[in-house]
């Protein structure tokens, strides 16, 4: 458990916050729950850009992947992150404000 405290907008969910996959599940659910919105599979976390010989070569996002990731993900800050665009590293892009970000602009599409 991540004490309330420890919770910061730049606190990485992964890095910082010790968040695990099933975690992001729990985090989808209580999100939809409590902000009345739908979060499809792959839009908070596109995972299958990683996979895409387009957008990733030698273990890092091409400028095609991070073109594409900066259209699929408005709400994340990816300029550090484009310095040195590991895979490996994608993870533990996402912080606490980035997910703010990307509930409202989800409370802005539904309103």
């Amino acid at each position: 458990a991540v004490e309330e405290d420890e919770v910061r907008p730049d606190s990485t969910l992964v890095g910082d916050l010790g968040a695990e996959s099933i975690d992001f599940l729990d985090i989808v659910f209580k999100l939809e729950k409590t902000f009345n919105i739908k979060i499809p599979r792959g839009e908070l976390f596109p995972e299958d850009i990683m996979t895409n010989p387009d957008y990733v070569k030698d273990g890092k996002f091409t400028e095609a992947g991070l073109t594409e990731l900066r259209k699929r993900m408005p709400f994340a800050e990816l300029d550090q992150f484009a310095q040195n665009p590991l895979v490996q590293d994608f993870a533990n892009l996402l912080t606490v404000a980035d997910m703010c970000r990307f509930v409202e602009s989800k409370l802005k599409q539904a309103a």
